[in-house]
């Protein structure tokens, strides 16, 4: 099996996760080998690559495909895509997209069966040899936040368990969590976490009430936790576990711990309603916890990826991975898969909104200051705001800390040459030399800047950039596509209760579409593409559910496949007038 990813992609990190259930199922018939075909410059440096193979436990051979040779050569078109080889080298299966655990589990079983008795399975060992484990007080640190007695308290995510810091930044004092991934509530010594990042200390009122001081957001679990400081006792206060999926609520309020979550990546204290609001990373939303009152409901977000701004509920995001609350009381979003600084005013007398302070879309990145309009990031993850409302941002693929000050529209680097910043946080404001500490997330440490007297830092220009894939050539005019849906073995399209297929088309620049743009069920659609547009993207969103096929059954188990694409295109006058994109087959 190739699994085609990127590590900056939250769907491929869910994959990861997926496969190593299979893995461990098939270990003596199935080698899987990763394809790492990147998105953002950052991640085509191999020293990059190497750190996010042993941050993510991947524990299969990866292929360093910095070229998109290999990517090209097997058609693939979105993050992630699965190709599956049977032992006689034929391309048995292409899937797009994250959810295909059981279906690839059904496929690989029929495998088996047809190629043993063929005689042409072959069992044994497969080719990858661990890496030498390295011993270092953090591993891949995500978040952290100070504590009452001036200590820290940092997210060690790639030894999966918090640890308590002195305040210099390096002596250990705790560890809450066993540090295996895993999930288990109770005592420090057998609590387990699964790649935590974000923290939130509650008021001390509130912190009494629910009986937990610090919300975690325990990112590969899918749910939020909470930590009683005293003694170091964990809790579930919202999520079951279960990853959302499509099918799940977009909307409206629920149960906290009948929520179903998506790698919530970071979480904030709101003080103007008394809420935690959470970066759902894994849907492309902001979510708002109630923890007095256990319940937990979607604030902002279509679910849908992409830079549109409006109103928050109509707004779309793209893997939000940073939240700050300034003292005006705004929320700021990193946005990290549009590379954008993204701003709410939740108080707002006609309506939250979001607006884009920072960031072109998807595909467009760099390392640009001056004019924010003009200004570009690298998949940012972490925000602090400093006590002139100005915005500190931890551009994680540039190794730099940004300011955007409100007040001139200004954007300017304040440090660079930091290992993947993912958090930073300010202390020491009312003193005389205010200091950031900075999460360095591949150098495994914690880092003190001192602020600089002169708050505007330098300009740097270190150019624009953007994702650098194959473009599909269309003719101009009418277009068919089609998304190719089959179930797997053993399954069926079961619309008893309505459609099993949904299909949302835009583009980018939005006159790229003369038609065909919207929501429906059929997986095919004709589409008319302007003449005087030369290149664009098109984006495209499908879901597929299908259903166990034993009539046996009476209520047979559902899976639902989903997947978005972004397919750049241009123009030519010989392009071809179909466009088909697999989403299980």
């Amino acid at each position: 099996m190739l699994d085609f990813w990127t590590f900056c992609c939250v769907n491929c990190l869910h994959v990861l996760d997926e496969l190593r259930g299979l893995e461990e199922q098939y270990r003596d018939v199935l080698v899987i080998v990763g394809v790492h075909s990147p998105k953002f410059v950052h991640e085509a440096d191999p020293v990059a690559l190497e750190a996010a193979v042993e941050r993510y436990e991947v524990r299969h051979p990866v292929l360093d495909d910095p070229e998109l040779v290999t990517w090209s050569a097997y058609t693939a078109r979105a993050w992630p895509t699965l190709v599956v080889i049977d032992p006689e080298g034929y391309v048995v299966a292409h899937l797009a997209g994250e959810g295909h655990a059981h279906n690839l589990s059904v496929l690989i079983a029929d495998l088996i069966e047809e190629h043993e008795a063929k005689g042409t399975l072959h069992r044994g060992d497969g080719p990858y040899v661990p890496p030498p484990a390295a011993s270092t007080t953090l591993r891949f640190p995500s978040k952290l936040i100070a504590l009452p007695g001036g200590t820290f308290l940092v997210a060690d995510a790639g030894h999966h368990r918090l640890v308590e810091l002195a305040a210099d930044g390096e002596t250990l004092l705790r560890a809450i969590g066993t540090g295996e991934r895993g999930r288990a509530d109770g005592r420090p010594e057998t609590a387990q976490f699964a790649e935590p990042a974000g923290l939130c200390l509650l008021p001390g009122e509130v912190a009494g009430r629910v009986g937990c001081d610090v919300v975690v957001a325990d990112t590969m679990n899918h749910l939020l936790r909470g930590v009683r400081l005293a003694d170091g006792e964990v809790c579930t206060v919202a999520g079951t576990g279960r990853q959302w999926m499509a099918s799940d609520p977009k909307t409206g309020e629920l149960a906290a711990l009948e929520a179903t979550l998506s790698s919530p990546w970071d979480v904030v204290w709101l003080p103007a309603s008394s809420t935690v609001l959470v970066a759902m990373a894994g849907i492309h939303q902001v979510w708002e916890l109630d923890p007095g009152a256990g319940r937990i409901r979607v604030l902002g977000g279509t679910a849908n990826e992409g830079l549109v701004d409006g109103p928050l509920t109509d707004a779309w995001f793209a893997q939000p991975s940073g939240l700050a609350v300034g003292p005006d009381g705004r929320v700021w979003v990193a946005d990290s898969e549009t590379s954008a600084l993204r701003v709410s005013d939740l108080r707002a007398d006609d309506g939250a909104r979001v607006d884009t302070v920072i960031g072109a879309g998807l595909f467009d990145f760099g390392h640009r200051d001056g004019d924010a309009a003009q200004a570009l990031l690298q998949h940012p993850l972490g925000l602090t705001v400093l006590p002139d409302s100005s915005v500190v941002v931890a551009d994680t693929y540039n190794g730099a800390l940004r300011r955007y000050d409100p007040a001139t529209g200004i954007v300017s680097t304040l440090a660079r040459d930091l290992a993947e910043p993912s958090g930073v946080l300010l202390i020491d404001a009312a003193e005389a030399a205010p200091t950031l500490v900075v999460v360095e997330s591949a150098a495994h440490r914690l880092t003190r800047i001192p602020l600089p007297a002169r708050l505007a830092g330098e300009l740097v220009d270190g150019g624009a950039h953007r994702t650098r894939r194959p473009v599909t050539e269309l003719a101009p005019g009418e277009l068919r596509l089609e998304v190719l849906f089959t179930p797997a073995s053993g399954q069926k399209v079961d619309e008893r209760y309505g459609p099993a297929t949904w299909l949302q088309v835009s583009a980018s620049p939005p006159e790229l579409l003369v038609t065909g743009a919207g929501d429906g069920t059929d997986l095919d659609r004709a589409l008319t593409l302007a003449a005087d547009v030369p290149e664009g993207v098109l984006h495209v969103t499908a879901h597929a559910a299908s259903c166990d096929a034993d009539p046996t059954i009476a209520f047979p188990a559902c899976h639902l496949n989903q997947q978005d694409w972004g397919v750049p295109v241009r123009i030519a006058a010989d392009g071809a007038r179909t466009l088909r994109l697999p989403l299980l087959g």
